[in-house]
């Protein structure tokens, strides 16, 4: 939650003008619970978005980072409240970021050129033809020198949704 490209993920959103949520896993920081190797975190996600959904009403955009982002994708597919996607740095070099579904909602992915656990063409290959993929130059996976850069590019992604009523659903890693 106080990650920072989990932060920067929040100051984008929030100058985009998008209410946050930003939550920890079971297990991590101070909440309760283990690790339960994504099942038990995908339940966590599932109850970020009803609580989302309470507190700012709907559509409402999820995303995460890393670990995150894989678990923001198993628990927002086939989530109808879920109207578009945050996806960073996700790890399909490791076993968090296998089976993974691909989201069938506008998604922003962003990736840094050197990241080793998430391979900016296995995440072009990932996200399919004509899917758009950031690709921070010189960054690694937690985007060192391109946190700026970063923030500017999903405030981008963020504006050129249609408005309503949202709120956005991020996970730490």
């Amino acid at each position: 939650m106080h990650n920072k490209v989990v932060y920067r993920a929040a100051q984008a959103l929030t100058r985009a003008g998008w209410a946050t949520l930003r939550f920890n896993f079971r297990g991590v920081g101070l909440s309760q619970g283990r690790y339960d190797a994504g099942r038990g975190e995908t339940d966590d996600f599932r109850a970020a978005l009803d609580e989302a959904e309470r507190g700012s009403g709907l559509p409402v955009v999820a995303g995460g980072f890393s670990f995150g982002s894989a678990v923001a994708l198993k628990a927002a597919a086939g989530d109808l409240r879920v109207a578009a996607m945050i996806v960073l740095g996700l790890p399909l070099a490791s076993e968090s970021g296998r089976l993974v579904p691909r989201p069938s909602v506008p998604t922003f992915y962003a990736v840094g050129e050197r990241d080793t656990f998430a391979p900016p063409e296995e995440v072009r290959r990932f996200a399919g033809p004509g899917a758009a993929v950031e690709v921070f130059a010189g960054a690694d996976h937690f985007f060192d020198g391109s946190l700026d850069a970063l923030g500017d590019a999903m405030y981008r992604f963020l504006v050129s949704l249609p408005r309503g009523a949202a709120a956005p659903v991020g996970a730490s890693p």
